[in-house]
């Protein structure tokens, strides 16, 4: 196994409520949404892991905290052997080149005022990559690396259709040539057929650049065409994580085998039927003890009061459930 690119340990984050609507800056003592609660995994060089769960699991808030977007409340993040935790914003500076995000709205993402080839030459400029004038050649590039012609750069994003503002968000992305690539659910607002040219787009990338990815996806149909690895979330914490090929033949969670069996199998049998039922908790008012108890079909005295550790039950395939068997 390559040495891991990204490690993360025990990171946490939350934000505090607002007291009411209209006064926003008292917070209840307290009171604050858990987004992100003691997670730890590790991220091998040119591999990519599968960040998959409901809305609202934190994932997305995960993601964010190892590009330092947010500052977590606690834990580490080892990227090439520099906790990036620890650094203050000026020292981050020359990571972010390395760290690159592409998010789910890519028109959100883009100004609409301005050119492509304006906002990737912008990119070049700001990092002082290359001179003045071999940047429109670099733009040129960028743009037949992702699919798109070199005379796109003088359109603006409201001409292109999804999928291309999509290429054009994964183009900015690349044009500093980042080592570590966060995908936040970037298909998810892409017609299905658009999004298998996404997804083959970033596996194509990802072995010439040797990338390493971050996917974040609510789909598992989509994270195991991805991925090399899948972590599952459940309410701010990992409940299992293990190789891709090993978590869909035997998956150990019952939530990881109820996500699994509301997907629809054409060229495989049928799983066995897992349902869960209710919401999931508030992220606020956590339950104690296991944290999916309130809706596990699974649950025994002990999941009410003690909460389960990620712990490994096959080789490289970890899970967060008592009743979990090896």
């Amino acid at each position: 196994m390559p040495e891991p690119l990204l490690r993360v340990r025990n990171l946490a984050k939350s934000f505090p409520l607002p007291r009411s609507p209209v006064d926003a800056v008292r917070r209840r003592p307290g009171e604050a949404v858990h987004a992100v609660d003691g997670v730890s995994f590790d991220v091998p060089r040119g591999r990519t892991l599968g960040l998959v769960g409901e809305s609202g699991c934190g994932k997305s808030t995960l993601g964010r905290c190892l590009l330092r977007l947010y500052r977590p409340d606690a834990g580490e993040v080892w990227f090439d052997g520099v906790d990036l935790v620890r650094l203050e914003e000026p020292d981050l500076r020359p990571y972010r080149k390395r760290m690159q995000v592409v998010l789910q709205d890519p028109y959100s993402s883009l100004d609409p005022r301005q050119t492509v080839g304006s906002a990737l030459l912008e990119v070049l400029g700001v990092h002082g990559i290359g001179s003045a004038a071999d940047r429109p050649e670099r733009v040129a590039r960028l743009l037949t690396q992702v699919g798109l012609r070199p005379a796109d750069a003088r359109k603006y994003p409201g001409e292109f259709s999804g999928g291309q503002r999509q290429r054009v968000s994964i183009a900015r992305a690349l044009a500093v040539g980042p080592e570590l690539l966060v995908a936040d659910e970037p298909v998810s607002a892409l017609d299905v057929s658009i999004q298998a040219q996404i997804l083959d787009l970033l596996l194509e990338l990802r072995r010439s650049l040797g990338l390493t990815m971050i996917f974040i996806s609510h789909d598992l149909r989509v994270v195991r065409y991805l991925s090399d690895d899948v972590a599952v979330m459940y309410l701010g914490k990992i409940v299992e994580h293990a190789p891709a090929p090993e978590l869909f033949a035997r998956p150990r969670h019952p939530y990881t085998l109820a996500l699994l069996s509301a997907i629809p199998e054409v060229d495989e049998p049928a799983r066995p039927a897992v349902e869960i039922l209710g919401e999931p908790s508030s992220a606020v008012h956590v339950p104690p003890g296991c944290r999916f108890h309130p809706r596990c079909p699974w649950k025994v005295e002990r999941c009410l009061h003690e909460a389960p550790r990620l712990r490994e039950v096959a080789p490289g395939h970890r899970v967060a459930c008592h009743e979990a068997r090896a």
